[in-house]
């Protein structure tokens, strides 16, 4: 939740106790370790706040107020490293159709909130590949949310 926008309607407890109610719900989950369940956590946090958002941009809710990119959020006096997470939603669909581990790995990351050597866990690969994995993930990502030149 500190990635997303200071007034974002959702509280980082509701996302919990959603997520929560999600995983309750998987009755017939075999946990197998602690990893598997934050991957698991993270994949419906990123759930929730992706249909938060859509519900928040639907017409009735104001669809069509200005949206803040990545270009105006850089040079701003105190950027803050925000993005929109139905842009976030679908470049991670766009990286998941030719490369699903680091999609996985950016789920991992932003909305799970886990560090390397976390994700490393859940991923079961070492911390150096996963670092040199998540450069060129992010990498990708700001080129894909970034404003095309003008």
């Amino acid at each position: 939740m500190r990635r997303q926008r200071a007034d974002h309607t959702l509280q980082a407890t509701a996302l919990v106790h959603e997520a929560y109610l999600r995983l309750v719900r998987q009755q017939d989950t075999e946990w197998r370790s602690r990893a598997h369940f934050f991957g698991v956590a993270a994949k419906a946090m990123r759930s929730i706040l992706v249909d938060h958002a859509r519900a928040r941009q639907a017409a009735k809710r104001g669809a069509g107020a200005s949206r803040l990119t990545l270009g105006s959020i850089e040079s701003a006096p105190n950027p803050t490293p925000t993005v929109d997470v139905l842009d976030l939603e679908e470049a991670l669909q766009r990286l998941a159709g030719f490369d699903s581990a680091k999609a996985r790995l950016v789920e991992l990351r932003y909305f799970g909130g886990l560090s390397i050597e976390e994700a490393a866990e859940v991923l079961e690969i070492s911390p150096a590949t996963l670092k040199r994995q998540w450069n060129t993930a992010r990498a990708w990502l700001r080129r894909e949310l970034s404003p095309l030149p003008s």
